[in-house]
């Protein structure tokens, strides 16, 4: 049997092309806050919200593909996809509640990233 150490931590790291822009809407779509900045100009931050990490990193010429980038497990979905909606972020795939057991959406940022909202479903 392997004896791998604990991991700590292991935060995606999305590329984008504007930098301060998607720090503004990672802000207001989640809530979350900048804990670190690297660069001059800043090329990479970390954004922090309930103990989770979610890296930027500048990439000008990145182009979003289909596929998600990210997959966000929270409390509850409904009330992230009704702000969100709200805020007039895009929404790529509707909230549902899918046969594997979890209510789930799908936005994107400004740069096109994907990003996977599911919970366990309620009720």
């Amino acid at each position: 049997m392997s004896t791998l150490p604990r991991f700590h931590r292991f935060a995606p790291t999305i590329p984008v092309t504007d930098i301060a822009r998607s720090v503004a809407f990672y802000e207001r779509a989640l809530g979350m806050t900048v804990v670190f900045e690297n660069g001059s100009p800043v090329g990479f931050v970390i954004l922090e919200r309930d103990g989770l990490e979610l890296h930027l990193t500048l990439a000008p010429r990145h182009q979003a593909g289909t596929e998600n980038v990210c997959h966000l497990l929270v409390e509850d979905a409904r009330p992230l996809y009704e702000h969100l909606d709200a805020l007039g972020v895009r929404i790529v795939k509707g909230i549902r509640d899918a046969d594997y057991d979890m209510t789930t959406f799908v936005f994107a940022d400004p740069d096109g990233n994907r990003i996977d909202v599911g919970s366990d479903v309620t009720g």
